[in-house]
């Protein structure tokens, strides 16, 4: 550590100060038509610039680091970017789109300020720039484990990237990247939710996130708790840019620059090695995983512009069977052998591609996405790891296909914004399915194959008007979505989407901010596709409905005057026709937060649960070098179980405090905290007398759960604190970001549910109850979660190529 330390000091030392540029276009955002003599200013800095008769500007010689630009025009709203990088190896390009003003009676002045705003969603819209999403202590310039710093989202004492937003499961949210629909952002996703253990997309790549826990964009709906849209970088416009990143888990190559007059590219490749780190740490399981990602954007002519995007992964889970090999404490070795007997190799791969197609007329603007994702997902199990047919409990392969289309036509007419759209989407799932469970103590295979095809339809619409001069917005959109998988997901009256919103500015620095809306997501295509013994659609004859939740939302807003501002908000979910085990007579409410698959059993969309609670955030944008983040969430989750009473859903976090803040010192130095603290997730409790039976153990070789108890122990209360440093360091063609980061630094440990494990004799075979020689002796084993994890990571970036002119 000292070594690196002094390392820094004399590079930066030997290093010599050089100069950046901004350069772009600012236009029209309704007619994409050049606007003239906008003013472009640095703030705080005393420079800035004048757009010329083609709407391009140029601000050079800028030393490297991070500038507020603000942009402004006449008959047009002040648009401000904060924390925008500027370094010597790469140029920034803007491109920069401003909203006209209409007037209705007198002279409006409308003021700009650092955080987004939208008419459609004037609640719980979050937004975070790339700056911001690179330097959080903790993510480990992981996107998903970003989110995680706002309110509303859960924070849990694992290691998984599941996203929890205000009482919801993972699979309520839909992300979306440049408009084109993502199934899922993480490796080894969890299959009928979104959950996994690491995030997949390259922060390289991300420009913002959008953040919307309510108040959903009708044409980004089929969410019920979030929509989460990430605005991709273009590629440079100068220059062959080459960055490598070696992180705690991971290494990443992503290329990006110009190909031609017209068209720019980014690319990027990334693999882990953590399966080499989990062999050297003994540790019974070795994944790997790998992805690529790519956009291509094409500039037809002034009016029309085409971008290609690609994301794909390749993962593979493999079992170290050997890891006791040299392994001498004995609850490491009864660990290791519980790990080895109830997880499953998995071998998993996805991809997304797409093409989003802008084009301008007059007054309005055009979008037409195309896209394809695919996820293949391959599971076996065998008893004892011994890979022979009797010993076989489960082989399970499917994959999921969807083809999509999406129009939306955009028109502003006299402050009158209209959108209209529609969406068809093309389905194929096929599913090999070869299971032995247990129900009720009694061994049941399952064994079918499944090959569903379906087509999705959507219509909708949304509307935004400004009254009394600016002071109250509306917005009001509607959305229907049908299928026709049963006749009874043909009828669009049955899934009409309604969301109304209004936001009204009290005084310069105050505002009320409210919505109510109703949203519905069809379930996933493991329980569509799922058949009985004799072939049939069991959960087509159960007339499985659209999941639906009704969302109010109210709250208020306060902006400073240093880049800062607080917001409080109330909310209230109500959920009906969600899925409900008939197997378990639980809520797939209450699923989704480990690895496998979920859905694939018989359901009726019979369950009912509600959540609400309160959010707080204060955000302060880099201001005079300090930034902060505090987010405080209060949340109550419940679901309806077999007794039509309501319990605590898993994803009953109460109480979330995420408090983060940093400051950038001069010479590229910069030291960030995150400390967070989060009420213990709620959890159901063995049933002993099942799972002790040999049967039953020899079949899951783990414990099976009390769903008599539901949810009714909780894990303890955790807290930890993150820290993050960064040394940057600006030469002639390369910059480079050293950095140390250290989750957990004081090591706090939080106790988890336990684990359910056999007795066992010195020799290692299992003990059999001496009372009923069909049962084996099991004990329950306390669990704690939370260790020290360092991590020391560079990030190089360098001009390999300079454009040829």
């Amino acid at each position: 550590m000292r070594a690196l330390f002094i390392s820094l000091f004399l590079i930066s030392f030997f290093s010599f100060g050089q100069i950046g540029k901004i350069s772009g276009t600012v236009k029209n955002n309704l007619t994409n038509e050049p606007i003239p003599f906008a003013k472009v200013i640095l703030v705080g800095e005393g420079k800035g610039a004048i757009t010329f008769d083609d709407g391009t500007f140029l601000l050079d010689s800028l030393q490297p680091g991070l500038y507020t630009v603000k942009f402004s025009s006449s008959g047009f709203i002040d648009q401000i970017l904060t924390e925008q990088n500027v370094t010597n190896a790469r140029s920034l390009f803007l491109e920069i789109r401003l909203e006209p003003i209409v007037v209705e009676q007198k002279e409006v002045v409308v003021k700009a300020d650092a955080f987004v705003k939208k008419a459609e969603s004037p609640v719980s819209m979050r937004t975070l720039n790339s700056t911001e999403i690179e330097r959080l202590p903790g993510a480990n310039r992981d996107v998903s484990k970003v989110l995680q710093a706002l309110p509303g989202v859960a924070l849990r004492a694992s290691f998984r990237n599941d996203i929890i937003i205000r009482g919801g499961s993972p699979g309520e949210n839909k992300f979306y990247l440049d408009g084109i629909e993502v199934p899922n952002i993480n490796h080894f996703a969890t299959q009928g939710s979104s959950g996994g253990p690491v995030g997949l997309l390259n922060v390289n790549f991300i420009r913002e996130v959008e953040f919307n826990s309510s108040a959903f964009p009708v044409n980004k709906a089929n969410g019920l708790s979030s929509v989460i849209s990430f605005k991709q970088k273009d590629g440079n416009k100068d220059a062959l840019i080459t960055n490598f990143a070696l992180g705690s888990s991971d290494a990443a190559l992503t290329f990006d620059g110009p190909l031609g007059k017209k068209a720019d590219f980014i690319f990027s490749a990334r693999r882990s090695y953590l399966q080499f780190l989990f062999a050297a740490l003994q540790l019974p399981f070795l994944p790997t995983y790998n992805d690529f990602q790519y956009k291509v954007n094409f500039k037809v002519n002034e009016k029309n512009k085409v971008t290609f995007i690609g994301l794909g992964a390749i993962d593979d889970f493999k079992l170290n069977t050997k890891v006791n090999d040299k392994v001498d404490d004995p609850e490491t070795r009864e660990f290791n052998e519980y790990i080895l007997g109830n997880i499953p190799t998995q071998d998993q791969w996805n991809y997304t591609v797409g093409m989003n197609w802008l084009h301008y007329s007059k007054n309005s603007y055009q979008t037409f996405i195309l896209s394809r994702n695919m996820l293949k997902n391959i599971a076996t199990r065998y008893f004892q790891n011994i890979e022979t047919d009797e010993n076989k409990l489960l082989d399970y392969s499917s994959f999921e296909a969807e083809n999509k289309f999406r129009f939306e036509h955009l028109k502003n007419v006299n402050g009158w914004k209209f959108m209209v759209g529609f969406g068809y989407e093309f389905v194929h799932y096929n599913n090999s399915t070869f299971n032995r469970i247990q129900i009720g103590g009694t061994p049941v295979t399952v064994d079918y194959t499944s090959d569903l095809f379906l087509s999705k339809y959507s219509v909708f619409s949304q509307v935004n008007k400004n009254f009394f001069n600016d002071r109250l917005g509306l917005s009001f959109g509607l959305r229907s979505d049908v299928s026709d998988y049963s006749s009874s997901l043909l009828n669009p009256l049955d899934q009409i989407s309604p969301v109304l919103s209004a936001r009204y500015v009290i005084s310069e620095k105050w505002s009320f901010n409210s919505s109510i809306g109703r949203f519905h997501q069809l379930p996933a295509y493991t329980i569509l596709g799922y058949r009985n013994t004799n072939g049939d659609l069991v959960n087509k004859e159960n007339n499985i409905k659209y999941i639906r939740a009704d969302h109010y939302v109210a709250g208020l807003e306060y902006l400073t005057e240093k880049d800062s501002r607080l917001t409080v908000e109330g909310f209230y979910k109500n959920y009906t026709r969600y899925p409900f085990s008939l197997k378990d007579s639980i809520s797939l409410a209450n699923l989704g937060s480990d690895f496998g698959i979920i859905g694939n059993e018989e359901i009726s969309s019979i369950s009912t649960g509600r959540s609400y609670g309160a959010e707080f955030l204060y955000q302060q944008k880099l201001y005079k070098g300090y930034y902060g983040i505090v987010a405080y969430t209060f949340v109550t989750s419940e679901f309806k179980d077999k007794d039509d009473q309501y319990v605590a859903s898993s994803w009953d976090s109460r109480h979330s405090v995420s408090l983060t803040g940093g400051k950038r010192f001069k010479k590229g130095w910069e030291i960030g905290l995150r400390w967070l603290f989060s009420t213990g997730a709620p959890y159901t409790p063995y049933d002993i007398a099942t799972s002790s039976l040999k049967q039953v153990w020899d079949l899951r070789g783990q414990g099976v759960l009390d769903y008599n108890r539901l949810n009714t122990e909780r894990e303890s209360s955790f807290h930890q604190l993150n820290f993050r440093v960064d040394k940057k360091i600006y030469l002639q063609k390369i910059n480079m970001d050293f950095y140390l980061d250290i989750q957990n630094m004081y090591g706090y440990k939080t106790t988890v549910a336990p684990t359910l494990l056999l007795q066992k004799d010195e020799q290692g075979n299992p003990l059999t109850d001496p009372n009923d020689p069909n049962r084996y002796l099991t004990k329950e084993v306390a669990n704690t979660s939370g260790i020290v994890q360092p991590t020391i990571g560079v990030v190089i970036e360098f001009t390999t190529k300079k454009k040829v002119k």
